[in-house]
């Protein structure tokens, strides 16, 4: 497993370590009631509620079970979303998850992001499998996987509780074998 966070660049893009810094960018990102529609989350009222999203993604990092990215434009030291891998298992499987700030939608950030973490999983986490959970309805993130080459598995039935009521989910999934991507390497 990886001791040092490690910084990934894209052509457009960096991947860094979410850091306190980055709170007023958590805040702004989960604020969105558009970003928040199809998440697990509450959105953000105030700044400091942003706080527990920003400790999770960095414990995720240092308890090892996991590991969150903060999207920047490159050179810039603010945060426009979050990606990674929210947990590994023993037997070489992960949870893909994502999101971009409203202002950044519909410019190919999110699957430039998501083809670089797909590679650094397969190449240096040794992930065999990523899955990702969407919550039906979500058409935009259900494009971005099938760009990327992720199959659609079916739907988990009342597979998420949120806010007091259940709801389905479509299981997608990409495995190492299957993607092919050349365009980075780690």
């Amino acid at each position: 497993m990886l001791e040092e966070f490690p910084i990934l660049h894209t052509d457009r893009l960096d991947l860094v370590q979410i850091e306190q810094k980055h709170l007023p960018d958590i805040f702004l990102l989960f604020s969105d009631e558009n970003v928040t529609q199809y998440y697990n989350i509450v959105t953000l009222g105030e700044e400091a509620e942003a706080q527990k999203y920003l400790d999770w993604f960095q414990s995720r990092f240092l308890e090892k079970l996991g590991i969150r990215w903060g999207i920047a434009l490159k050179g810039s030291s603010n945060i426009i979303g979050t990606i990674g891998f929210n947990n590994f298992t023993k037997n070489h499987r992960a949870n893909i998850g994502y999101d971009l700030q409203m202002s950044y939608w519909n410019n190919g950030y999110i699957s430039e992001a998501l083809d670089t973490a797909l590679v650094f999983g397969f190449q240096r986490l040794e992930i065999n499998r990523v899955e990702a959970e969407v919550m039906q309805g979500n058409i935009a993130s259900e494009k971005v996987l099938g760009k990327l080459g992720f199959v659609k598995e079916g739907i988990l039935r009342e597979w998420m509780y949120w806010s007091g009521k259940h709801y389905d989910m479509t299981m997608y999934s990409l495995l190492k074998d299957e993607y092919n991507s050349n365009k980075y390497n780690y």
